[in-house]
């Protein structure tokens, strides 16, 4: 299967072996970052330096004038990617004989909800999310479709992958995270992730709810959350704490909102991009489910995007629902760095495992932050595949 690796610009620019380096994993496409969210990565080969900050959520290219005449607009990196660090990296890329794709992060992004709080998720309690913009507000869902437009079709990319394009919600990690302590489950996840922001109020009102009614029965259902009472897993647990009527007006809006910025934003990306650009989704097969992997409905996201790419670390069975609708990309997304909770050394049977079930490519997360051991493992799954 075509394999691609994901890289970040920094761990290329500087230095000069860093292209053929990843050439030589077998890959034949990287995934470059475009876009991307505030992170503290390690660089363990480079020359120059082993670790980089990234401070805030930013383009990793000069934004263009356009932007001038918006409020919302995004933010050129600091000295972690400098100038046109991504178009440095993908032009030594291209050099190597590697296809080069984007990688653009969108609804995720702590600075914008610093600068301009309003554009945040706030949840039942008033609490606002800064990382988790609301994609159901006008002007942040415009902000959005043209980012991912400009971001995606860089000079020289072939494709794009985009990341995070529906609801963040609570579950997404943000800065030194400490809300492990309390069991919430699926059904308390989604709870804590619905937005109670003037446009998502206005929203339920259009789907029969009263905001201010259903802002009270939320907390009143994540009671026994709290008190980490039994629940039952998954939309069952939603619809008995909610009530099976309430949870379904809920997920209509939600899902109403994701789907039709995704299509928004992937029709915006082949308005600006050249034939043959493919356009990919990270992506997760339940639609009421928050974070990088979007909430999806297969069935439509398979007839929007050409494709979608799908965690499948340790639950390859992600993969079912997108398969069973015969069409598109189909990638299989593995963490290979063992420190991050991956397995390089099963990759040969985690990769037939995934064809298995219908993948048809593979990703390799992460090129940039794997060991030397796991880059090996790497080689030698994709020399006998």
């Amino acid at each position: 299967m075509k394999a691609s690796a994901f890289v970040y610009p920094w761990d290329v620019n500087e230095d000069p072996r860093a292209a053929a380096r990843i050439a030589a994993l077998g890959v034949e496409q990287v995934t470059l970052a475009a876009a991307y969210h505030s992170t503290r990565a390690l660089t363990p080969r480079h020359p120059q330096h082993r670790v980089v900050t990234a401070e805030y959520a930013a383009v990793l290219y000069p934004p263009g004038g356009a932007w001038q005449e918006r409020t919302l607009r995004p933010y050129p990196a600091g000295d972690w990617a400098p100038g046109d660090a991504y178009g440095e990296a993908a032009a030594a890329l291209a050099d190597a004989g590697l296809s080069v794709h984007s990688w653009v992060v969108l609804a995720h992004n702590s600075r914008l909800g610093a600068e301009h709080p309003r554009t945040s998720v706030v949840n039942a309690y008033g609490d606002r999310y800064p990382w988790a913009p609301c994609i159901a507000q006008p002007a942040t869902r415009a902000y959005l479709v043209a980012l991912a437009a400009e971001a995606a079709v860089r000079p020289g990319a072939h494709g794009t992958e985009l990341e995070s394009l529906g609801w963040c919600g609570l579950a997404h990690l943000h800065a030194h995270d400490k809300t492990g302590g309390v069991g919430l489950g699926e059904a308390g996840q989604y709870l804590m992730s619905l937005c109670f922001c003037p446009a998502c109020r206005e929203g339920y009102g259009r789907h029969g709810l009263d905001p201010a009614e259903l802002a009270a029965a939320v907390r009143t259902a994540l009671e026994p959350v709290w008190r980490e009472e039994p629940c039952e897993p998954g939309w069952a647990g939603v619809e008995k704490l909610l009530g099976e009527s309430t949870a379904a007006a809920t997920r209509a809006y939600r899902d109403e909102s994701a789907r039709t910025l995704q299509e928004e934003a992937v029709a915006a990306v082949r308005a600006a991009a050249p034939p043959g650009f493919r356009v990919l989704l990270h992506a997760d097969p339940v639609s009421y489910h928050c974070g990088a992997n979007a909430g999806v409905d297969p069935a439509h996201i398979l007839s929007v995007a050409d494709g979608v790419v799908v965690p499948c670390t340790g639950c390859p069975d992600l993969l079912k629902p997108f398969a069973a609708q015969r069409r598109g990309v189909l990638a299989a997304n593995f963490t290979v760095v063992t420190g991050m909770g991956g397995s390089p050394g099963t990759l040969a049977a985690d990769t037939a495992r995934a064809r298995d079930l219908g993948a048809n490519q593979v990703r390799l997360y992460h090129a940039g932050l794997a060991s030397d051991a796991d880059l090996s493992a790497v080689r030698d799954a994709l020399a006998g595949g």
